[in-house]
């Protein structure tokens, strides 16, 4: 089942001051009625008050904006989201979300910005060769047609499906991304980074065609989204685009239930015109797609019925009426589903429909036969439920619909890109909607708070099994997915990688557990109490879904994640408020952030980054750092080696030359603030490890962690991409790939000492083509040169014809280039078609 639906850059958030709130505002509304669309006039007023904020930042001229979406904020206020622009085109994933008052005042602005190497006002360079980054799109005419680019993904993902709905390719800037280290991260190991240790920077910029592919073969579903290089045509980012999980009716799931329908004459129909206005059927609406084939299913009619009573609550009989009482249950649980997922939102917090504009949706059950699958539809903005097949009953569970629906109010916001973190987090906003709506449903669906009563298990009544698809406060109960974040999460499917932001919201919720055997227990909850205290659903809802609307973007990570989920929290109730101190908690429990003790007010310093463990060469610096927050700044820091004072060492850096006696040594800081009485904060412990001098590791950045340093060529093959993985880590080098005329080549200058007794050098190799046959038509070749380009040796040609699934580990011996100062160089070269990807990891030349 595909319960639906890649890129992450630093965000700021510019806002009013944050006052504490009354905890009684948590039962009043947060959204205001809909809101009426901006004038031209009005959209044009807002653009010029963001250019001249623009212009204080030092934006170029090139630089714009273009009003994408307007939405309800609390009453008075309303949200706009503005995309940047550069010469007219979008740049994508770069956008302000902006919230407005009444006399259209901005009162704050949320901002992903990925147009740094796009300013013409500020300093252009960046990239690793000392060319702009904006220089590969200095010409915008694209060297592709935009039904050539469609033509080319179509080609590509799958050439036998059939058009749901009319593809269309929008030219845009396309950032391509990387990760960097922040500088008190760069000595930490691999396992031990933390989200907040790591941001995404622009690597480059691509002039792209931004390609929507909706589309079905086989009775499944085929949605793509698709960045094509449009002056190549080489295809350079693809993700999954499918967002998929008063009369009186017999649900499956829940019993008998009142559901809203309409009557025409004696007729009845599942028409509920009380809800949401417009769309398709002019309120919400459950329609018979009748076993309509999933790969181009229609909606079919509205159920009607000559009672007002519906459905007999059991399983659909394959093969039989879709119109009968037993067809109709499917139909029942659809509209018992759609209306508690519209009260939910509405009466709790103001939000009106998906769109917050109360534009009415519909729900199309009984589609194709058997068929294992619900899935929310972005472009009819409605969803399409199976009966389920091998796996599953029905797929009209509330948790499920409140799944799908959550689907439709992100695709209305946020809009988080399906892919990586942010494909993570979109799926997580629909874990956490399912279960906030089936609380609401348990509980009556009345009332304007969410209560208790959920299971914190998505889909579990529609199992066949009993195994539920996500156990939210637990999520590697499903074997798969992970419990906390690392530096690999995005390269997982987003189903997987939500898993740390739905145990996030449930420990914010229902607070964690202190023994480690326990599924509530947290590793990374290291500060007091070991148990954090959750403030509830409704509460934990609350923070949630103003952060979603109001301050995350397409690129939204988990750091920035945190950021904007904690300022929602201090928004609402109060920077030193309970609320904001479990926001930091939650995060910190899913290795999102620093722990932080639970200080009534929040008055307490507390450390937020923690000094890592080291280990440098004898001779080498090593260094450990320790950031601080809360209380009052400045801070001063006093440094312990071995529970010892190390004098002199008052700054929030500590370096040291290494040497061999130093191995094994454990240094803390203790940090103080500005208060009185001074309030301390005590780092954990960092342990020194220096390594023995009779073997040294030559090759600078082997592992491409630290980005491009120590390489030189053709860096921008360097990073985190799309389509490949990394040996270890997350980062790698990327050559060929473009399925095109190319050259690419890195290279760096290593010493070999002339007292070397060995020189191993390693790499991992991992080789993927669309060439077929034994010929080799792209070719990668690694050389040893001296300073002056000569080729010394030629240690290995590999091409098409040994591609291999994974990597493999190749090892050459250079002790017969002792004494000398060489180059080491990978060089690729790639014919006119049929790409050959040749990525290289973990690069090491070790001399004894």
């Amino acid at each position: 089942m595909n319960l639906r639906k890649t890129l992450l850059t630093a965000s700021v958030v510019a806002a009013l001051p944050i006052l504490a709130t009354n905890a009684a505002h948590a039962a009043g509304p947060l959204m205001a009625a809909p809101v009426n669309l901006a004038s031209p006039q009005e959209s044009a007023g807002l653009v010029a008050k963001l250019t001249a904020l623009d212009a204080q930042r030092g934006v170029g001229g090139d630089n714009g904006f273009r009003i994408a979406s307007q939405h309800p904020g609390v009453v008075g206020q309303k949200i706009t989201r503005a995309q940047h622009t550069y010469k007219g085109l979008r740049v994508f994933g770069s956008e302000s979300v902006v919230v407005t008052n009444s006399a259209g005042d901005i009162v704050s602005e949320s901002v992903a910005d990925r147009r740094a190497g796009l300013n013409a006002n500020g300093a252009n360079a960046g990239a690793e060769s000392g060319r702009p980054l904006a220089a590969a799109v200095a010409d915008l005419t694209p060297a592709l047609s935009a039904n050539e680019a469609i033509d080319k993904v179509v080609k590509a993902v799958s050439p036998r499906a059939v058009h749901r709905w009319t593809p269309s390719a929008e030219l845009l800037i396309y950032p391509v991304m990387k990760s960097v280290r922040v500088p008190s991260a760069l000595n930490k190991s691999e396992a031990a980074l933390n989200a907040t240790d790591l941001e995404e920077v622009v690597d480059r910029y691509v002039l792209a065609y931004y390609v929507q592919t909706r589309m079905s073969q086989d009775r499944k579903p085929v949605y793509y989204d698709t960045i094509v290089d449009a002056k190549s045509g080489a295809v350079v980012a693809q993700w999954k685009a499918l967002q998929t999980v008063v009369g009186t009716g017999n649900s499956q799931y829940n019993g008998a239930v009142p559901i809203n329908t309409s009557q025409s004459g004696s007729t009845f129909q599942m028409l509920d015109s009380t809800r949401g206005t417009g769309g398709k059927f002019g309120g919400m609406a459950i329609t018979n797609a009748n076993h309509a084939s999933a790969d181009s299913p229609s909606p079919g009619t509205i159920y009607t019925n000559s009672t007002n009573t519906w459905g007999d609550g059991k399983q659909y009989i394959a093969g039989g009426s879709t119109t009968n009482a037993n067809g109709q249950t499917a139909a029942v649980n659809a509209l018992w589903g759609l209306m508690n997922t519209y009260d939910t939102n509405k009466n709790v917090l103001g939000w009106q429909s998906l769109d917050g504009n109360n534009t009415a949706t519909y729900i199309a059950a009984h589609v194709d036969t058997a068929y294992d699958n619900a899935f929310f539809d972005p472009s009819c903005k409605c969803m399409y439920i199976g009966d389920g097949g091998s796996s599953f009953n029905n797929l009209g569970s509330i948790d499920v619909i409140g799944h799908e629906m959550s689907h439709g109010i992100t695709d209305a916001t946020s809009n988080l890109t399906y892919s990586g973190e942010s494909g993570g987090l979109n799926e997580s906003n629909s874990d956490i909607g399912g279960e906030m709506v089936e609380a609401y449903a348990r509980a009556g669906g009345t009332g304007t708070v969410v209560p208790a009563g959920n299971d914190w298990m998505t889909g579990k009544e529609i199992s066949k099994n009993g195994q539920p698809l996500r156990w939210l406060y637990k999520p590697s109960k499903d074997g798969s997915s992970p419990n906390a974040w690392s530096s690999t999460i995005k390269n997982l499917d987003v189903h997987l990688s939500s898993g740390p932001n739905n145990r996030m919201f449930y420990f914010l919720s229902q607070g964690s557990n202190a023994t480690s055997s326990s599924d509530y227990y947290s590793q990374y909850l290291t500060k007091s109490p070991a148990a954090m205290t959750g403030i509830g659903n409704d509460k934990a809802y609350r923070i949630w879904f103003k952060a979603l609307t109001t301050k995350f973007t397409s690129s939204t990570n988990y750091a920035d994640a945190r950021a904007k989920v904690l300022l929602a929290a201090q928004e609402l109730y109060g920077t030193g408020s309970k609320e904001a101190i479990a926001v930091q908690r939650a995060y910190a429990a899913i290795n999102v952030g620093a722990d932080v003790d639970e200080v009534a007010g929040g008055s307490g310093v507390s450390i937020s980054t923690q000094p890592a463990s080291v280990t440098v060469a004898a001779g080498a610096t090593a260094s450990f750092s320790v950031g601080a927050s809360g209380g009052t700044s400045p801070y001063t820091y006093k440094w312990y080696r071995n529970g010892a004072v190390i004098s002199g060492a008052t700054s929030a850096t500590y370096s040291l030359t290494a040497q061999t006696a130093d191995n094994g040594a454990v240094f803390n800081a203790v940090v103080s603030d500005s208060s009185s009485p001074v309030k301390t904060a005590t780092s954990g412990n960092a342990t020194l490890t220096v390594g023995s001098s009779s073997s040294s590791e030559k090759i600078v950045n082997g592992g491409f962690e630290s980005g491009t340093t120590g390489w030189a060529g053709t860096t921008g093959a360097i990073g985190t991409f799309t389509g490949q993985t990394a040996f270890e880590g997350t980062r790698y080098a990327w050559l060929g790939g473009n399925g095109a005329t190319a050259t690419e080549t890195l290279t760096q200058s290593v010493a070999i000492p002339s007292t070397a007794t060995a020189a191993t050098l390693t790499f991992a190799l991992h080789i993927d083509t669309a060439e077929s046959g034994s010929t080799a038509y792209d070719k990668l070749v690694v050389t040893v040169k001296n300073s002056a380009g000569t080729v010394l040796g030629t240690l290995a040609t590999y091409s098409n014809a040994n591609a291999a699934s994974g990597y493999q580990t190749r090892s050459f011996n250079l002790v017969s280039y002792k004494g000398q100062t060489v180059t080491l160089s990978f060089a690729m070269t790639e014919d006119s078609s049929l790409q050959t990807s040749f990525v290289v990891d973990k690069v090491s030349l070790i001399t004894q």
